[in-house]
């Protein structure tokens, strides 16, 4: 990195993520590192420099942003990543390093969706009983832990990667990718009798067609609902106004910073 060059760390993982480090890779004068949670045995690598792994808390990140000479943090993370959003919190501030989170709007039910909020996997797994005798899980390689109680459902459980124990003892296990078509998640819930549906409120638009299928069979759906970004720290809807905030905070874009008060969006 050259001696002028500004630096930008990425907390990464999220197709928002992949967006940004791809729009900001062409500016002059910024270095742009992403870095994966090493979650994903073979993830998609992101343009720019990357990084993958842990810092050690929020003590070893903020020795990280010292080291590397950090001009400013973006936390495009999972809405659910919470344990990495908070330790950017704490170690932005520490370092005096600015950070704006990007966060994709939620989804709001519309006429015909019978969703019960819960919030937490736990509790969407207490709910579960009273709703339904064969659930669809959509709540992550690591969320299925919390349904291994549940011993009197029957899962259809779907992650990129399998699971480690403990899972439900009546689970069928699909390891895909998605983006996933709304008839491809109809056709899910008829062959596999699914009567309750469970996800997290991820937001955007490549996990709508499932919470469309079930609107349309009138299958209710668990929605974990989203841990908080933390307290006084800024954040955006997207990529673009992330890349807006970066240059104008770094003096390389004339565009001032927009779009600082996410919106929910409805799921069409």
């Amino acid at each position: 990195m050259s001696a002028a060059a500004r630096h930008v760390l990425i907390l990464g993982g999220t197709a928002e993520a992949a967006r940004l480090a791809a729009d900001l890779a062409g500016d002059q004068g910024l270095t742009v590192t992403s870095s994966l949670a090493g979650r994903v045995r073979e993830p998609r690598l992101p343009p720019g420099r990357t990084r993958i792994g842990g810092f050690g808390g929020p003590a070893g990140l903020a020795r990280w942003l010292r080291e590397h000479r950090v001009d400013a943090v973006i936390d495009a993370t999972h809405p659910f990543a919470a344990t990495i959003g908070f330790h950017a919190a704490e170690a932005a501030a520490d370092v005096h390093v600015p950070l704006l989170a990007v966060r994709r709007p939620g989804w709001v039910a519309g006429p015909g969706d019978r969703w019960h909020p819960a919030a937490s996997t736990a509790a969407a797994a207490e709910l579960l009983p009273g709703l339904a005798e064969r659930a669809f899980l959509t709540v992550g390689r690591t969320g299925i832990a919390a349904f291994a109680g549940a011993t009197g459902l029957w899962f259809l459980a779907r992650a990129v990667e399998a699971p480690g124990p403990p899972v439900p003892p009546r689970m069928h296990l699909l390891l895909e990718r998605g983006p996933f078509t709304v008839d491809a998640e109809a056709d899910l819930l008829r062959r596999y009798r699914i009567d309750a549906v469970v996800t997290k409120d991820s937001g955007g638009t490549a996990g709508e067609a499932k919470l469309v299928a079930a609107r349309e069979a009138g299958v209710p759906v668990v929605v974990v609902t989203r841990p908080p970004v933390p307290e006084g720290v800024p954040a955006v809807c997207g990529p673009e106004q992330a890349a807006a905030w970066l240059r104008g905070l770094l003096g390389l874009h004339p565009d001032e910073a927009s779009g600082l008060n996410p919106s929910r969006r409805p799921v069409r």
